[in-house]
């Protein structure tokens, strides 16, 4: 054969020929194909065209192939298969959860309320295969090579999909104990004059406070003898009377509800919506699918709001 290597067989053609082969004459063929005779025929005249040789002996009776024809006839059976069996597998991968999801989160959210709900998401699919990476900063999901990324707060990458998985927000709050000795703030500017846990994580600007109210936006300023980069180390310094503390509800309700903390400037609160980040439309990826539509029903079956 003298085959064009600038151009491939069309599996069409590729069909057709084996379609001819099989039921021995182009008229035949072509009823099975629901194609007209002479459009079967010029699809063959093109096939021998572009591999420049023939394929099928023809007379008034019966087709044969040629010694060319035989070989095409093996190797396009056998690319057909590996077709239909590629194809096969991209659409049971759009379908059926297997194989290995990559995912991560801020530390104190990803060990505390993610890592239990991936637990039980493993025992409903046991083909998957689930990693779960926490940090404490900014991370690149796709050079990182991440699947999802369920970040809390609303300043999402642009370019990337995201999905809300259930509404939140960080709240000021302080023991009861730190209140009654140093009093309880009655609006922002107070709280320069208070001890502020405060907390560098990831982007955020260290020492600002970003509060809202039913009207508007504020930015404070705050400080105090203690800071970490750690969310639950500032928890505990909180819990242990150390000052007043932005966090999330996530964290802070069971403690609220104890009366182990106490909330303070009820009108103020910080945006920190729980959202899934992934590189990838959830059409395409049944892992990647399932994981988001599992986290979204979990989490807010446990919303706090």
């Amino acid at each position: 054969m003298n085959t064009n290597c600038d151009q491939f067989p069309l599996p069409e053609d590729l069909n057709v020929f084996l379609t001819v082969v099989r039921k021995s004459g182009f008229a035949t063929a072509a009823e099975e194909l629901g194609y007209s005779p002479a459009y079967v025929s010029k699809r063959i005249a093109i096939l021998e065209a572009l591999l420049g040789t023939r394929l099928l002996h023809r007379t008034t009776r019966r087709i044969a192939l040629t010694d060319d024809g035989e070989r095409v006839r093996v190797w396009a059976s056998e690319l057909l298969a590996n077709m239909d069996d590629f194809l096969g597998g991209m659409s049971e991968a759009k379908q059926t959860p297997r194989g290995t999801l990559h995912i991560c989160c801020s530390f104190g959210f990803g060990r505390n309320h993610v890592a239990p709900a991936i637990s039980r998401l493993s025992q409903l699919y046991p083909r998957l295969d689930i990693r779960l990476d926490v940090f404490d900063r900014v991370v690149d999901v796709v050079n990182e090579g991440f699947d999802l990324e369920i970040r809390v707060g609303d300043d999402l990458p642009g370019q990337h999909l995201g999905k809300k998985l259930v509404s939140n927000r960080r709240v000021l709050c302080a023991t009861p104990e730190y209140l009654e000795r140093r009093g309880t703030p009655q609006s922002l500017s107070e709280l320069a004059e208070h001890d502020c846990l405060v907390l560098k994580e990831r982007n955020n600007a260290f020492g600002i406070w970003n509060l809202a109210n039913a009207e508007h936006q504020e930015s404070v300023r705050v400080s105090g003898p203690l800071s970490s980069n750690n969310g639950e180390i500032v928890l505990q310094w909180a819990l242990n009377g150390g000052g007043i503390l932005l966090r999330s509800l996530w964290d802070v309700k069971p403690m609220l509800d104890q009366g182990r903390l106490v909330q303070v400037l009820h009108q103020y609160s910080q945006s920190a919506n729980v959202w899934a980040v992934y590189p990838t439309r959830l059409s395409q990826s049944a892992k990647l699918r399932v994981c988001v539509e599992f986290l979204e029903e979990h989490f807010r079956s446990l919303s706090v709001e």
